[in-house]
């Protein structure tokens, strides 16, 4: 791809992509610029406000064609069709006539970052108002141009003209055309009702498919740039280890080598990736190492030892009151082990340092972040620093750190080339901010008729997320003890968000445990948890969830292998059933079908919301069978996929995904939802085959066949 300080550019898909610079997006001498004020945005997602004098999300072009941008960006997902779909919706365009301008941060508005299920949730609603707004001046425009009363106009396609006379009419380019527009409605813009909606709503194909499944989408490793060398760092073996002696001598005598010295950053930079790799290997080192004090079997004591004082997320009532009211109580503790990203792409950067700016290509789920750590490195104003994000290959909490930028960066400055530093899979690996070991903790007790009345929940490390209550529980306490980013010496290594951080251990043990109670109760778990829940949202979901698998209530054990688990995140409700087959001889564990119902509120793209699903729960069967990082003190021992094993194709179950209609409630979030009850639905569906409780994830093999070897004990 030939990239352009401004202009238009040609992909290698043949669609032309508008590359403009701030200066010439706001002189915009063929376009429309519509004044907003969008604080809404600023509210939601708080951190930094975005400009009030003028509109940050559209341009209308000569051309009739939309561009919108968006400081979120594209990591399969599928926003970059969603969000046009819902602009083009409020702005009454075709869809194809849109054009989408993501992650540039010298383009786009301020925005905290690609994570949480958020984009639909937080960006669509302010980019709604903005383009509701525009066609509302845009009609005020044209009916000066065309002599029309405003009642009088309406709008199809992008063009405005007289119901009473169809020839009259003006078309949004037109009306754009030669002038720059600066007009403010003052008042809130009328939305469209949903029940008029026809582009949101449909199944549309996605508009970046063709260019991925074809190998032409541009992601940041792709990127070519004159005279661009490319760069390996001297890592650390360990986590912790410090740096006693090196010896570049026999780098420095390669051709063309560069090598770089330069504080804590060494490296070398050579015009072909074999070269600098070359070059690396050539560099002798020597470190001071750590003590290896901690595994995967001593974390989970280590952890109880350092944790903080809870933080109580919600309570209710009395526990010893509670208490008292129970015929029966259960106490049980639920284990997770260190899972990694596991990304098709490695973190991976392209810095170009021209006079005072920088230009950075990254792949990165935060651009305004990279551009505040690249600034904050280089010791230059933000302003300074333009960061461009092309399509990302996939994040899932993994890119919101950019070493990757800020190293590729220095590089740059430090040999006057451009640099790309793209990481092995032995990096990405070591540098993982993985999803946190953790401890749970839960003391329940009920009554006789099958009433949960007393539940005290304790989650160390997993984080808040998916720590409310979501059963009506009269007495309850639920607390959270350390953050999935961790403390200062609670984990050997970086920690940090992983698709829908914390939830997926706490829903693995909340629903783990509520299965145990039903069972021990002599109650079929569906009835159990309809019998002690009062959202009529996630009743409806468990009742879609259940017809559509065809759940047959039965106490557990039952033989038949099947489990459920539901939850509440980011306001959508979901539940999972799930069909295991177990071989009794190894413990391995086949999943052969899973049934997902969500409701999300208001479906933006059912098709693109649908193949969310089916994603994400596939990918969830990593983190519930086989997912796990081994380590020892800082030394990270898995460190490519022949030991560490991610879901394999052949793996595959029936997946079944049920979208529950609410179009009453906005939009809310799909991409994470979908995974959270896979563990513990799996937990719960291997019980039903087995009579064996998994009481730690990942339940590999060896976990299972050990549980099951006790059970004949």
């Amino acid at each position: 791809m030939n990239h352009k300080e401004s202009g238009k550019e040609t992909r290698k898909d043949g669609t032309d992509h508008l590359i403009v610079d701030r200066r010439q997006f706001l002189k915009l001498g063929g376009g429309i610029i519509i004044l907003f004020s969008c604080g809404g945005l600023e509210a939601q997602q708080g951190q930094q406000a975005l400009p009030t004098d003028f509109n940050a999300f559209l341009r209308i072009g000569e051309d009739g064609r939309v561009t919108c941008f968006t400081g979120k960006i594209e990591m399969g997902q599928g926003i970059v069709t969603s969000l046009a779909q819902m602009l083009a919706e409020e702005l009454d365009v075709p869809l194809r006539s849109v054009e989408m301008i993501m992650g540039d941060t010298d383009l786009c508005p301020w925005d905290a970052g690609t994570f949480g299920s958020r984009s639909t949730r937080f960006f669509g609603a302010p980019m709604r108002e903005a383009a509701a707004e525009a066609k509302a001046v845009l009609i005020q425009l044209a009916a000066e141009h065309l002599g029309v009363k405003q009642e009088d106009l309406k709008i199809v396609d992008g063009v405005i003209s007289d119901k009473n006379n169809d020839r009259n009419r003006v078309t949004y380019g037109q009306l754009a055309k030669g002038k720059r527009i600066e007009r403010s409605l003052g008042k809130k813009a009328m939305l469209k009702p949903a029940s008029t909606f026809s582009i949101s709503g449909r199944p549309t194909e996605r508009t970046d498919g063709v260019s991925k499944v074809t190998g032409k989408a541009q992601y940041a490793g792709d990127v070519r740039l004159p005279e661009m060398l490319y760069g390996r760092v001297l890592r650390e073996p360990v986590h912790g280890a410090k740096l006693k002696s090196v010896d570049t001598s026999a780098a420095e005598k390669m051709e063309s080598m560069k090598v770089i010295r330069d504080g804590d950053l060494i490296a070398v930079l050579h015009s072909s990736p074999d070269g600098a790799e070359s070059g690396l290997a050539r560099i002798k080192a020597q470190y001071d190492l750590p003590e290896a004090g901690l595994d995967e079997k001593t974390i989970f004591a280590h952890l109880l030892k350092v944790a903080p004082a809870g933080e109580v997320l919600t309570q209710g009532g009395d526990l010893k009151e509670g208490e008292g009211q129970a015929s029966q109580v259960f106490e049980e503790t639920y284990l997770q082990q260190y899972v990694a990203h596991a990304t098709i792409e490695t973190h991976t950067a392209i810095a170009r340092v021209e006079g005072d700016r920088v230009t950075v290509w990254v792949s990165t789920q935060g651009p305004f972040r990279a551009k505040e750590e690249v600034a904050g490195t280089l010791g230059i104003p933000p302003e300074n620093v333009r960061v461009i994000t092309p399509f990302v290959g996939a994040g899932f909490g993994g890119k919101n750190m950019n070493r990757q930028a800020v190293e590729a960066a220095r590089l740059a400055k430090l040999s006057g080339k451009p640099v790309q530093v793209g990481w092995s899979r032995k990096e990405e690996f070591f540098y993982d901010a993985f999803m946190p070991a953790a401890v749970v903790k839960i003391r329940s007790g009920a009554t006789g008729a099958g009433k949960i009345v007393f539940w005290s929940y304790d989650t160390h490390f997993a984080g808040p997320r998916g720590v409310e209550q979501i059963y009506d529980i009269p007495h309850h306490r639920e607390a959270s003890h350390g953050h999935y980013t961790g403390i200062p010496g609670a984990h050997p290594f970086s920690t940090g968000a992983w698709r829908a951080p914390g939830i997926n251990t706490n829903v693995f043990a909340r629903e783990s445990h509520i299965n145990i109670m039903a069972g021990k109760l002599e109650t079929d778990p569906l009835e159990f948890r309809l019998k002690n829940l009062a959202d009529q949202r996630l009743i409806k979901v468990l009742r879609a969830a259940a017809e559509r698998f065809g759940w047959a209530p039965s106490r557990s054990p039952s033989g038949q292998g099947f489990g459920l688990a539901c939850a509440v995140d980011v306001g959508a409700r979901v539940a999972t059933m799930a069909e295991v087959e177990v071989d009794q001889k190894t413990g391995k564990v086949r999943v052969k079908r899973i049934t997902c119902a969500l409701d999300i509120g208001q479906i933006i793209n059912p098709e693109g919301a649908l193949m969310q699903m089916d994603g994400s729960l596939m990918m969830g069967l990593g983190y519930a069978l086989t997912e796990q990082v081994r380590f020892k003190g800082g030394e990270i021992l898995d460190t490519n996929f022949d030991t560490y094993e991610i879901p394999h194709f052949s793996w595959l179950p029936k997946i079944d995904s049920v979208l529950v209609p609410n179009p009453d409630v906005p939009p809310l979030g799909c991409g994470e939802p979908p995974i959270v009850c896979t563990g513990g639905a799996i937990a719960n569906a291997i019980f039903d085959a087995t009579g064996a409780r998994l009481f730690e994830m990942p339940m590999t093999s060896e976990r299972v066949k050990t549980a099951m070897a006790l059970l004949r004990k």
